[in-house]
């Protein structure tokens, strides 16, 4: 199989599509750092919430609880993985980074930026339960 497109930054082009595959394919896609950085946070999510249901969307991967809305997005960059927490506002203590949507918090992770499992999974845990993420 051909690996995707890499688009600007690093993120791959992966098609629309729910379930473990194409989280993969998005996975597999990647190299180095932004492997390890993306492969962690998607092992973390799963032991935190082992319901957890995933789809790739817009070309990075989201997680939600079945019937619900997803709560969590994760997108490359170039020198950062930002996570995107939609209803981040609500997360106590809040993750670090604002946004244009005052309802969404930002935490990036990569080089230097080192991944406090516990602090993530409490964020997990409590975004999981929040009203008021993504639709998409």
């Amino acid at each position: 199989m051909a690996k995707p497109t890499m688009l600007t930054g690093g993120n791959p082009q992966i098609p629309k599509g729910e379930g473990e595959a194409p989280v993969r394919a998005y996975l597999d896609a990647l190299d180095g750092w932004q492997r390890e950085t993306c492969e962690a946070v998607d092992a973390l999510v799963v032991a935190t919430l082992p319901e957890v249901r995933k789809a790739v969307k817009w070309n990075s991967p989201f997680y939600g609880l079945p019937g619900g809305e997803y709560f969590l997005s994760f997108h490359v960059m170039k020198r950062y993985v930002k996570l995107a927490f939609f209803a981040g506002a609500q997360l106590d203590p809040l993750p670090p980074e604002g946004s244009k949507d005052p309802n969404t918090r930002y935490l990036h992770l990569g080089p230097g930026l080192p991944m406090d499992e516990g602090q993530l999974a409490e964020w997990i845990r409590q975004a999981s339960r929040l009203p008021g993420s993504s639709k998409v």
